[in-house]
């Protein structure tokens, strides 16, 4: 009896030891299955450095080279118009005139004056080198000069001011007075034209600060618009801000010469072409990488199977890529694909 017995208990001590087994083994096919179902799905390239061109173009809007209001520096009532809106004028032209009559009346009894005042001086100077005046006399004599001289040139100055006139060449762009219209001076002086000189056109651009230092004054450009579809106009940078604006850009104007066959107007937008010749190596990474803004750019690396989100700096777009500045290097797994539903240090599976 007691044989019987000791061949039960083994049996069941051998049983009891592979249902351990079984279930350990069990437990761990099932995390490991649960390993597997928790792993994300991803694609990848590997970030690389290339060679980048430096070139880069911006777009502005195109301005008249020179802008100008024509104020009236003369009080009265027009009496003449000589520019018409849209013609053109050259420097110097009359555009208005403002009746006159009381002002070339001064302007001749200030003339008569200093010319009388400047014929008594000379005799006086004679009498004085031959001693026949006392040197009080003249003291009095270049006084009296002095002071119509100068009445002279203040009447003289205000009857000018009666035909007001273009400082430059250009087209007239509004001439809000007509004939009648009453005009004033300062300290509230009249708009009587606006001339615009577009021979020549200036394009501002804001630069970013990682491409303003490749520019220096005098640089050519090319400008590009979409009314011409393949026609370059050259240019130059004429100015650079030596300060930048909240959004760490800085304004950059370019001159170009306008162009009888193909003329540009001011308010036209143009696209300007910047070739500094230079070429650096970069980081470049797909564009679809990008999680969330390029203001706020970030990606998720791939180390041991494991994502890694990163926060990154990204430069220009270079056609279908953008350019890494800093947050990476060459070398990291990036994830391209599959990346919208990842989050930090989860695990992923590599499908490519």
């Amino acid at each position: 009896m007691k044989h019987y017995t000791v061949i039960s208990a083994a049996v069941v001590a051998v049983g009891v030891v592979m249902a351990i087994l079984m279930t350990d083994t069990a437990t761990s096919n099932a995390q490991t299955g649960n390993t597997i179902a928790t792993a994300y799905s991803v694609s990848v390239v590997t970030a690389q450095k290339q060679n980048i061109n430096e070139n880069f173009s911006l777009v502005g809007t195109i301005a008249a080279y020179n802008d100008v209001v024509i104020l009236s520096e003369t009080s009265g009532r027009v009496v003449k118009v000589h520019a018409e809106v849209g013609e053109y004028k050259p420097a110097g032209s009359v555009l208005v005139e403002v009746d006159d009559e009381l002002k070339e009346a001064a302007f001749k009894a200030a003339s008569t004056a200093y010319e009388k005042a400047k014929k008594d001086l000379e005799r006086y100077e004679a009498l004085y080198k031959e001693g026949s005046i006392a040197e009080a006399q003249i003291e009095q004599a270049r006084w009296n000069f002095q002071n119509t001289e100068a009445q002279f040139i203040v009447a003289r100055r205000q009857y000018r001011d009666t035909k007001i006139t273009t400082p430059i060449s250009g087209i007239v762009t509004a001439r809000p007075v007509n004939i009648g219209t009453m005009v004033q001076g300062a300290p509230q002086p009249t708009v009587v034209a606006n001339i615009v000189d577009i021979s020549k056109l200036k394009v501002k651009v804001n630069v970013a600060e990682n491409d303003v230092f490749k520019l220096k004054v005098g640089d050519k450009v090319e400008v590009t618009t979409d009314v011409y579809p393949g026609v370059t106009f050259e240019g130059r940078v004429a100015t650079i801000a030596a300060k930048g604006d909240d959004a760490h850009t800085y304004p950059v104007e370019v001159i170009l010469n306008n162009s009888a066959k193909h003329p540009l107007k001011a308010g036209m937008f143009g696209r300007v072409s910047f070739k500094p010749n230079e070429t650096q190596q970069r980081i470049v990474i797909p564009r679809e990488s990008i999680v969330g803004g390029v203001r706020d750019a970030k990606v998720f690396i791939v180390e041991n199977n494991i994502a890694k989100l990163r926060s990154i700096v990204v430069g220009r777009e270079i056609g279908t890529n953008v350019e890494v500045l800093s947050g990476i290097s060459a070398g990291d797994v990036v994830v391209v694909n599959g990346q919208n539903n990842l989050k930090d240090n989860v695990p992923v599976s590599v499908r490519n």
